[in-house]
C-alpha cells in the first residue's frame, strides 16, 4: 500500500497527458504528411511540363495549372489537419496552439489566393504564404512546457531543435527564391515534409514518452519500500 501510495502521483501525471490528446488528434497528426506529399507527387503528375525540384509547390495550383483544383483542396485538407492536431493536443501551452492554428489558418488562404500564370507574383499570395511558413516554422517553442512528465516533444530542449532546423529550412527557401536557384522546389518540399511531420512527432511524444519513466519511477520505488 505505501508504494502505491507513493506511484500515484507519477500515474496521475501519465494518465492526464494520455487524456491530453485524443484519438482524432492522432489522426489528423498522420494525415497531414501522408496527403500533404501524395498530393503534391499527384498533382505533379498531372502537369504537362513539371521539375519538381526547380518549380514551387504552389506553381501546382497556379492560375493555368493543369488540374490546379488538386493542389488547392490539398493546401485546404491539410490546413484543417493542423487545425484538428492543434485542438487536440491539449497538453501543449495554448499560445503553440494558436500559433499552429495561425499558421495552419494561412497556409489554407493561400489556396484562395493562388500564383499567377508563369508563376507571376502574386502579393496576397506571398503575404500568407509566409505567414503559414512562419507559424508552422515558430509553433513548437510557443507551445513548450517545462515539468518531469511533460512529453519530450514539448519540452524545450526537441522544441527549440525542431524550431533551429526548420529555420535553416526555411532559410534555404528563402534563398533560393530570391538567387532564383535551380533547387527551390526540392528546398521547399524538404521544408514542407518537416513542418508536417513535427506535429505528429509531438503527437506520438504524448502517448509514448511518458509512460517508460513513470514505469521505471514505480519500480525503483515498489522495491525500495
Amino acid at each position: 500500500m505505501p508504494a502505491r501510495s507513493k506511484t500515484e502521483p507519477a500515474r496521475q501525471a501519465y494518465r492526464s497527458v494520455m487524456r491530453g490528446v485524443a484519438w482524432w488528434g492522432a489522426v489528423s497528426a498522420v494525415a497531414a504528411p501522408v496527403l500533404l506529399i501524395g498530393g503534391w507527387t499527384v498533382a505533379a503528375g498531372l502537369q504537362p511540363r513539371y521539375d519538381p525540384v526547380a518549380d514551387t509547390v504552389s506553381a501546382l495550383a497556379a492560375i493555368g495549372a493543369t488540374d490546379r483544383w488538386v493542389m488547392s483542396l490539398v493546401f485546404v485538407v491539410v490546413g484543417a489537419c493542423y487545425i484538428v492536431t492543434a485542438l487536440a493536443l491539449r497538453p501543449a501551452k495554448t499560445s503553440g496552439r494558436m500559433v499552429l492554428i495561425a499558421g495552419a489558418i494561412a497556409g489554407m488562404l493561400v489556396a484562395a489566393n493562388p500564383e499567377h500564370a508563369g508563376g507571376f507574383g502574386s502579393v496576397p499570395h506571398f503575404v500568407f504564404a509566409s505567414l503559414g511558413f512562419a507559424g508552422l516554422t515558430l509553433w513548437p517553442v510557443a507551445a513548450a512546457k517545462r515539468g518531469a512528465a511533460v512529453p519530450w516533444g514539448l519540452r524545450s530542449a526537441p522544441a527549440i531543435a525542431a524550431v533551429a532546423v526548420q529555420f535553416a529550412l526555411l532559410a534555404w527557401f528563402g534563398t533560393e527564391l530570391i538567387v532564383a536557384g535551380g533547387q527551390v522546389g526540392l528546398a521547399e518540399r524538404v521544408m514542407g515534409a518537416a513542418q508536417a511531420i513535427w506535429p505528429l512527432a509531438v503527437v506520438l511524444s504524448c502517448y509514448l514518452s511518458v509512460r517508460a519513466p513513470v514505469l521505471a519511477r514505480e519500480v525503483n520505488q515498489a522495491s525500495n519500500a
